[in-house]
């Protein structure tokens, strides 16, 4: 890439020039950039400024004398030192041919020197109930920084972790097995699950031994909660063995919901990590407290096991066994990512709803109990989506049975519309999703707006009978036609490096509207077709690469770019 040539160039004679201290510091914070117009130049660097404060010497005088040197590698035109020491650099024609060669040759981004063993776990929603739209964002954002951290070099595993083992799991079988033995609406319990898809699930509940109902609805407490509690009990007493055969039925039922509406989403996993293999003879669990225990970080308080997580940071220490031998959620958290470090990953990856970051310090904390190096651990928080329709707010409650699953989503947009929209906005910042505008044929669409400049520029292509377009087709005599479009095409590799780097898609797609926008503009403004042969070759080829650079970041972020509108 022409940014890294440059940079290699600048840093060769820096280390000939200043201390070996200098050039480290220099090194650390050494930025090229696109300037934010073209009266600025193809490309600005801050070596000068930060050699200068170093130093103490002249800024301008480092500027000039790294600008003479640049002029060897017979890419670069002229440079400007401006302002407190920005060294502004113009491209001549061969490096313009050269940003073009290397999108064009997909040379736009380096791999990591040291790739990794990345997981990243996303969704991980409990498997109660169809994935609603609420789950979407996260799902898509795991995703795609998936693709992301790949496109670096780096060796990633996609996980769902999968409830399998609390109190949502019980309420969601005793919710199954009081549809199958027909218990009506009128007394149904509040607490437990309801909608078609329980009354679906119930259809293939084998019940072996009938429950007494009137023994079931005896002297049940006021308290939802409660009573729903005391349900469960009498049903898993009642009969075990149809207890676990709905348990199954029901998980498994789910479970094939969720996998299938996300794979319809474009979102596919590597491994779904039971909760429940957590326990059992050789429990994780115990061998976590264990090892916590060991650390002298176990107190026994009340008749419960709690672990002094407070001595790490955290706000207040934490139950991880209950005095009746119940083990908390947090319990099977902390020997979850016991298991994920144990298994040899050099990062891991959380990604969460925004509503559970108070959570993250006593996750930290207990790998630091544990012995371990909380900097593995990275939490991704994902703020709500609200998703709008007809003007108001969908619903999102799977408890009460009414809301607007992912199914219906992808049903009413589409995928493509869905995941974009998605990634439309950085992830800690709430996010409108207006469903009739993603569909609409306006300017304001952005998923409109950047298939349609795709889509025009292959049915360009389609007229002019080309199919092969080179940067060698650019023509110096009419590059300045295009100079608009080339300077934001040049910012590609730029934010194709910022996106991988911060894990931020949004930020491609900020680009692609404004890419776009350009485009658009350019064509509005030119017949194109009706140029000279040399004038239209040069267009065309520029035109070209803009349809690559669509193509490529739409690809990234898992959509199909369109040939025809």
């Amino acid at each position: 890439m022409i940014a890294d040539e440059i940079k290699n160039k600048i840093l060769s004679h820096i280390e000939e020039r200043f201390s070996e201290e200098e050039v480290s510091i220099a090194s650390s914070k050494f930025q090229i950039e696109i300037p934010d117009s073209p009266e600025k130049g193809d490309l600005t660097c801050n070596i000068a400024l930060i050699l200068g404060n170093i130093t103490k010497n002249n800024t301008k005088e480092i500027g000039l004398e790294i600008g003479n040197i640049l002029k060897e590698l017979n890419l670069v035109s002229s440079i400007e030192v401006a302002g407190p020491g920005f060294i502004n650099i113009f491209l001549n024609h061969s490096g313009t041919l050269k940003i073009i060669k290397d999108i064009l040759n997909k040379n736009t981004i380096r791999e990591e020197a040291d790739s990794k063993k990345i997981q990243v776990e996303f969704v991980s929603a409990n498997p109660t109930g169809p994935l609603h739209v609420g789950h979407g964002r996260g799902a898509i954002y795991g995703d795609v920084i998936s693709k992301l951290l790949e496109k670096k070099g780096h060796e990633v595993q996609k996980e769902y972790y999968v409830n399998d083992a609390g109190r949502q799991i019980d309420i969601l079988t005793a919710s199954v097995y009081l549809r199958a033995i027909k218990i009506e609406d009128n007394i149904f319990p509040e607490s437990a699950y309801r909608g078609e898809y329980i009354k679906e699930i119930a259809k293939n509940a084998d019940l072996q031994e009938a429950v007494n109902i009137d023994d079931l609805f005896k002297s049940l407490p006021e308290d939802d909660e409660e009573k729903i509690d005391k349900i469960i009990s009498h049903l898993k007493s009642a009969n075990e063995k149809d207890w676990q055969s709905i348990k199954k039925v029901s998980l498994e039922s789910v479970l094939s919901t969720i996998e299938k509406d996300l794979e319809d989403f474009g979102v596919t996993f590597d491994n779904w990590f039971l909760e429940s293999s957590l326990l059992g003879a050789d429990s994780k669990i115990d061998a976590a407290v264990q090892q916590l225990n060991t650390n002298n970080l176990i107190d026994n308080r009340d008749g419960n096991i709690w672990f002094k997580s407070s001595d790490f940071g955290d706000d207040k220490d934490r139950v991880l066994i209950r005095a009746d031998g119940r083990q908390t959620y947090f319990a099977s958290d902390v020997a979850y990512h016991k298991d994920k470090l144990d298994r040899g990953f050099d990062e891991i990856i959380n990604i969460w709803g925004s509503d559970h970051h108070g959570y993250i310090k006593r996750v930290e904390a207990s790998l630091e109990g544990l012995g371990y190096d909380k900097n593995k651990l990275s939490v991704k928080l994902v703020q709500f989506a609200n998703l709008i329709k007809g003007g108001s707010p969908v619903k999102m409650s799977t408890r009460s049975g009414e809301f607007y699953s992912l199914e219906d989503l992808l049903s009413d947009v589409g995928s493509d519309v869905a995941r974009f929209y998605y990634l439309s906005k950085q992830t800690d910042q709430h996010l409108d999703f207006d469903l009739d505008l993603a569909v609409s044929s306006k300017k304001e669409n952005m998923y409109y707006y950047i298939q349609y400049a795709h889509a025009r520029i292959c049915s360009l292509e389609k007229k002019a009978g080309l199919k092969d377009f080179l940067a060698e087709d650019i023509s110096e005599d009419h590059v300045d036609i295009c100079s608009n479009l080339i300077h934001e095409i040049s910012k590609y590799p730029n934010v194709l490096e910022k996106t991988c780097n911060n894990l931020s898609p949004h930020l491609l797609i900020f680009y692609l509207k404004d890419l776009a926008s350009i485009f658009h503009n350019f064509y509005n403004d030119n017949k194109i077709l009706d140029k000279s042969e040399s004038e239209k070759l040069t267009i065309l080829a520029v035109t070209h690469t803009i349809k690559e650079v669509i193509a490529d970041s739409l690809n990234l972020l898992g959509v199909k770019a369109l040939e025809e509108m």
